[in-house]
């Protein structure tokens, strides 16, 4: 009978031991790759800095086109410019006057 319950004992030791074996396998996996695990952890971090830089981005942005319609309300000289740049527009008496692109040779 005692041999009988040191086997019982060691059997049990030894399942009680795989399971918290088990338990802390999954444990592990799941705070690697699980939802909230190191690699997405990781992905979240790589993913805000990528944002932070495109907020800096347009934020270089708004402030360059910020200054840009502050001189085209104080500047009328800015407003000629910007008409002739991206308008195309001219005064009554200009002409513009276009070269002719030269044909390549073949």
């Amino acid at each position: 009978m005692p041999r009988e319950k040191k086997v019982n004992g060691s059997l049990r030791r030894r399942l009680i031991l795989a399971g918290v074996g088990l338990f802390f396998l999954a444990l592990l996996i799941s705070s690697v790759f699980g939802k909230k695990g190191l690699l997405e952890i990781h992905r979240a971090k790589k993913n805000y800095k990528s944002l932070l830089q495109e907020v800096e981005r347009l934020e270089q942005k708004k402030n360059r086109l910020c200054r840009e319609i502050e001189e085209l309300e104080k500047n009328p000289l800015a407003v000629d410019r910007e008409a002739r740049e991206k308008l195309w527009l001219l005064k009554p008496e200009e002409k513009v006057i276009v070269p002719k692109k030269e044909k390549e040779k073949e």
